[in-house]
């Protein structure tokens, strides 16, 4: 039921006409996936775990395809605090660290390569935690559960397979 509520959270976010133009693929633990025909465009997305720290943004993570754009398995992180300029942002998954790029409170990998990278690290392991230094100067983290990652993953994929 967490999940489902997560998902359905997230996919009501921003303006209604555009939450009622998305299609649920489905809900699969703690994310959820959802086809915007629109764009086109298919993702799975998952809130942070919940957190007694302070919070300037609700941080999720997305997994996007854009096909018309021969964009596949992109990662976006919304992260929970404003970053200090030009702060390093790390990704951390089965006890591997990957650097990533951004701002303001946005995160992605580098490059189609790092992309697939994360995401095949996604699929085997427990929880992916992210982390930098926020406009205060203070560190700060966000963590994830995966479970039903990869199946969203895979429900976002084929969503946008006949597209």
């Amino acid at each position: 039921m967490r999940g489902l509520a997560i998902a359905l959270a997230i996919a009501a976010a921003g303006s209604a006409p555009a939450a009622f133009a998305r299609d649920s693929l489905g809900i699969f633990s703690d994310w959820g996936a959802f086809r915007d025909p629109s764009v086109p465009r298919c993702y799975a997305i998952a809130k942070a775990n919940p957190s007694t720290r302070e919070r300037d943004y609700q941080p999720f993570a997305t997994i996007g395809t854009w096909p018309k754009r021969n964009i596949r398995n992109q990662l976006h992180l919304r992260l929970s605090r404003k970053m200090a300029a030009k702060a390093r942002i790390s990704l951390r998954i089965n006890g591997k660290y990957y650097p990533l790029d951004g701002g303001g409170g946005d995160a992605w990998s580098s490059d189609k390569t790092m992309d697939a990278a994360i995401v095949a690290a996604m699929r085997s392991a427990r929880t992916m935690t992210v982390n930098s230094t926020d406009a205060r100067g203070r560190r700060f983290f966000d963590t994830y559960t995966l479970a039903g990652a990869a199946t969203a993953m895979d429900a976002a994929t084929v969503g946008c397979a006949r597209i």
